[in-house]
């Protein structure tokens, strides 16, 4: 899936929610947990656009945490209206495993991020600042892959 396949299902859940919190009993609870989902829902779209535009891979990681973070939450929402009994859970099963999909997706992306992130550490960004640092880390380095 591209990130514009990805943004466009990130959207769409959205416009999911957001039709559910509508249609939510105008209760306390029904307010308080429909504001939630509809918070950190909306939020996965926003914060994969901004991921998708980030200018290195440390920020996409970062970001990408966020969107992990928000559809995790988004999944603890609906499972919370479910065993409420504000919402019958089979109205919400296609919600939910779209969530989790969009959820595991994200994961996957962010631990291949990381996986092609070059180990880098300090001494090896800026190898003149401190030459005696540079040979110290190297021979740490070569300890640990040894």
């Amino acid at each position: 899936m591209n990130p514009e396949q990805f943004k466009s299902r990130t959207k769409h859940f959205a416009l999911r929610v957001i039709r559910l919190v509508e249609t939510l009993p105008r209760s306390g609870a029904g307010r308080v947990i429909g504001q939630q989902l509809l918070r950190c829902a909306t939020s996965v779209g926003a914060n994969y656009r901004a991921a998708c535009r980030a200018r290195s891979r440390a920020e996409f990681i970062a970001k990408m945490g966020i969107v992990e973070e928000e559809c995790d939450e988004s999944v603890y929402w609906i499972e919370l209206l479910v065993e409420s009994g504000l919402v019958d859970a089979a109205l919400l099963e296609d919600l939910r495993g779209e969530a989790e999909e969009i959820l595991s997706l994200v994961v996957a992306s962010i631990k291949t991020s990381r996986a092609r992130r070059p180990f880098a550490t300090r001494a090896t960004r800026h190898p003149f600042s401190n030459p005696q640092s540079a040979i110290r880390n190297r021979a740490r380095v070569h300890r640990c892959f040894t």
